[in-house]
């Protein structure tokens, strides 16, 4: 990835926060890398390197900033938008897929060699699949260290490392300190047993009414709720359940996570970080579709709106499925109905696999034959492998193999790569609440006209969508 030095620099000697997570700073005089809005003083032009991703940064022998802890900033947004090997190769290695399958098992999802895909991030980032899922252990090693009273033996294992010596290496060589040194120094006093609390940073603005107002009109009864300014939900992951419950504030999301394993510390924070959609980039969303005079005033009453995601794929394509022709409040009470044999009382569960609903009698559906078949044929197809749901799957071979179910037309597979998949330039004309939404803000309705009109809001369409959703 090229960095131009003038515009990083520029960016860090302003302390600019809309950097943070897109490159690190290195200064060659401490040998510490930062965030890009790091408060310290600005190092001089001839003492500074600029490397794309942390990895990078560690694997040049500089260390992490105690002051602006710059792996705890946003992700690059650039990696929600690609849909290339290397955006797709990133969302996985955030998902944890190289801890749990190792390198291997990362290129066969991706259906590459292992040395082409270490080339191209390498190339891209600085660092190859190891060395990027060796930054991420870290920083979960960190959480693990300063919000649980977990051995660090336990943490070390819990964060992926295959041994005591390799994570305490590790620790010492990113962050200049030992574990034992680093709960000593702890910011964070100490949480209910089995509980992990944390801090999800994201861009501003982000406009909190319109992200939780949309999931909690979808939420379904004993996996999601929203308690005020809180939305809790159930979560299924690698290794086990948990819970989570997310409030956002100043700057960033307040996230308490209830693991039963907490090997899924990192694929939890990642999903949450997808729901929220934390890793936009709003002012350049809002540039976008703010030059339109049909936005222009509902972007600058409500700056920062988000497209709402998902953290299981399979969920959100029987959602997708289930929603086809009903409205959001039949969906909801039709899928409650379906899950109810699977929830559980006084707790938030994840929703079923697709093993499960595959195996559910046709009683419990709830819906017409045909539309049961489809929830079936996709349950199959997922379970079976041959569909992939996953944040690191490829949009368009994905979309291609949706279509080919019966009862799985365009605006189904649009609504699951939007949300499941995470495109951010996804647009449904034929959606009777987008055309009613044109139609308030003086836009042609008619599903071709208004097609047309949409591709000046390329490349993030998925967010002119829920402007137009909330304008109908």
């Amino acid at each position: 990835m090229e960095l131009d030095f003038e515009r990083c620099y520029r960016a860090v000697d302003s302390r600019d926060q809309r950097f943070d997570g897109w490159f690190c700073t290195a200064v060659t005089s401490t040998g510490i890398y930062c965030r890009p809005s790091c408060p310290a003083m600005t190092p001089k032009r001839e003492n500074v390197r600029f490397y794309p991703s942390a990895a990078a940064a560690q694997r040049a022998g500089f260390r992490a900033c105690k002051r602006c802890r710059p792996d705890a900033a946003p992700g690059s947004p650039e990696w929600d938008v690609r849909a290339d090997l290397v955006g797709r190769a990133m969302r996985l290695i955030s998902d944890g897929v190289v801890d749990r399958d190792g390198v291997p098992g990362l290129a066969s999802r991706l259906g590459y060699t292992e040395r082409h895909l270490n080339r191209l991030l390498t190339a891209e980032l600085g660092a190859g699949p190891l060395a990027l899922a060796r930054a991420q252990r870290a920083q979960t090693a960190r959480i693990l260290i300063e919000t649980t009273d977990l051995g660090l033996a336990e943490i070390a294992f819990a964060a992926g490392f295959g041994s005591v010596r390799q994570f305490n290496d590790t620790i010492q060589e990113v962050y200049a300190q030992a574990p034992g040194r680093l709960r000593e120094t702890r910011r964070i006093t100490h949480a209910e047993a089995g509980t992990i609390n944390l801090r999800l940073a994201y861009r501003s603005p982000l406009h909190v009414a319109s992200l939780l107002d949309f999931l909690e009109i979808r939420a379904l009864p004993g996996v999601e709720e929203r308690t005020g300014n809180t939305y809790g939900r159930g979560l299924s992951l690698p290794h086990g359940s948990a819970t989570v419950s997310l409030t956002p504030a100043d700057r960033w999301v307040s996230a308490t996570l209830r693991l039963s394993d907490v090997r899924d510390l990192a694929p939890a924070v990642a999903r949450c970080r997808r729901l929220f959609d934390l890793d936009a980039d709003p002012e350049a969303v809002d540039a976008t579709l703010g030059a339109d005079p049909a936005f222009a005033e509902a972007v600058k009453i409500e700056p920062g709106v988000r497209v709402p995601r998902s953290v299981d794929g399979f969920e959100m394509a029987v959602r997708a499925v289930v929603g086809q022709q009903v409205s959001v409040s039949g969906a909801r009470t039709t899928l409650g109905r379906m899950i109810r044999p699977f929830r559980k009382p006084d707790t938030l569960v994840g929703f079923p696999s697709a093993a499960e609903i595959a195996a559910l009698p046709d009683t419990a559906f709830g819906m017409p034959a045909a539309r049961r078949g489809t929830v079936r044929a996709l349950a199959d197809a997922v379970a079976d492998g041959k569909i992939d749901l996953n944040p690191g799957a490829d949009r368009e071979e994905t979309v291609a193999r949706l279509t080919e179910l019966p009862g799985i037309g365009a605006w189904t597979a649009g609504y699951v790569a939007m949300r499941a998949i995470g495109d951010p330039d996804v647009f449904l004309p034929t959606d009777l609440a987008v055309r009613r939404g044109a139609k308030a803000l003086g836009l042609p309705d008619t599903p071709k006209v208004l097609s047309a009109y949409a591709e000046r809001w390329r490349p993030w369409r998925s967010y002119a969508l829920i402007r137009l959703w909330r304008a109908s």
